[in-house]
């Protein structure tokens, strides 16, 4: 798939997960198979006013390469400004959140908000694209509410004003994140645009992947909630897209190790003091569905240092070995 003059290596990206994929969460990913990468969702105000944590959120490394910085605002000024700030750091693409259905970011017309609200919407994506030097997508939902679906409305808007691709998750903001993601929007988005089109939405394993590409005719599928302890989802889908076959579930000890990985790389770039208390979550859903996985849940939200989680997640897996040895 092509966005702009970017040319992407597979049809499966890692999702802008606010609060979540940090550098280490992306690097993961990007090892695993993510074709693209997302920051976190990026205040447009928060650049301009050089915010210390706004700026650590677009910071990346190499490897973390092609990837995408996400800004949200609604000022079509501002957030172009922040838009050439950011361009400094030559991302490989730029992405407008017009979808994040938080109240903190709505009720500053930003996010979903500007589903509402479509002459807006309109001139921030025409103020960006004319002062961006890398390609500019926009990530929407299907609407405001089930009266206002404007996907497709939004996503002509968008090709129209020089966007080079859209990602749709078929939710709307008054959904949030309940209700059943409905692909039809997608694929009727996918009917009326020549830009690619990436669908979003309730993708938790290589059959939902090959699924949505196959009713809806996106160009590539973005998958959030899905990784979440879970980076094998890259590996597997690429295999199962490309192969048909569906690779095994990773072992015990591979989530151990790949926890551990992840858990490293945080401390090298955050420190261990915030690290770990950041990565206690990640842990959390590595280890979520093994055995005696609650008793361990206990023992690794009130982790302080990294050597105690790795005596912790070693002791867990030599406890199980042996139980499983007696059986």
């Amino acid at each position: 798939m092509k966005i702009g003059n970017l040319i992407l290596s597979g049809k499966v990206v890692l999702a802008p997960l606010a609060g979540i994929a940090d550098t280490s969460y992306r690097i993961i990913a990007k090892q695993f198979g993510a074709a693209l990468v997302y920051t976190e969702m990026i205040s447009a105000e928060g650049v301009l006013r050089g915010n210390i944590g706004t700026l650590r959120l677009f910071n990346f490394k190499l490897e973390e390469r092609p990837i995408g910085v996400q800004i949200f605002g609604s000022d079509p000024e501002r957030m172009a400004s922040a838009c050439q700030l950011i361009n400094k750091l030559k991302p490989d693409l730029i992405d407008l959140n017009f979808g994040c259905p938080v109240k903190k970011v709505v009720t500053k017309n930003g996010g979903a908000a500007l589903l509402k609200d479509l002459k807006l919407a309109e001139k921030i994506i025409l103020t960006v694209t004319k002062a961006s030097g890398v390609p500019v997508t926009v990530k929407i939902r299907s609407g405001w509410d089930q009266n206002n679906l404007v996907a497709v409305k939004v996503a002509k808007i968008a090709e129209d004003c020089g966007a080079s691709a859209i990602t749709v998750h078929p939710r709307t903001q008054e959904d949030g994140f309940s209700n059943k993601a409905d692909w039809n929007i997608i694929a009727g988005v996918k009917k009326e645009v020549n830009i690619p089109v990436i669908g979003s939405g309730d993708v938790f394993s290589p059959q939902d992947a090959e699924n949505m590409l196959d009713r809806t005719g996106c160009d590539a599928v973005m998958i959030g909630r899905g990784s979440l302890g879970n980076p094998w989802i890259f590996s597997r889908t690429n295999h199962f897209l490309k192969y048909g076959e569906l690779l095994p579930e990773p072992s015990l000890e591979e989530k151990i190790k790949t926890c551990l990985e992840h858990t490293e790389l945080s401390v090298k770039e955050k420190g261990e003091y915030a690290s770990i208390r950041s990565m206690r979550k990640h842990m959390v859903w590595y280890t979520k569905g093994i055995s005696h996985s609650k008793e361990l849940r206990g023992k690794l939200f009130v982790l302080e240092t990294l050597n105690e989680a790795k005596e912790t997640l070693h002791r867990y897996l030599l406890q199980l070995k042996k139980k499983y040895q007696t059986l």
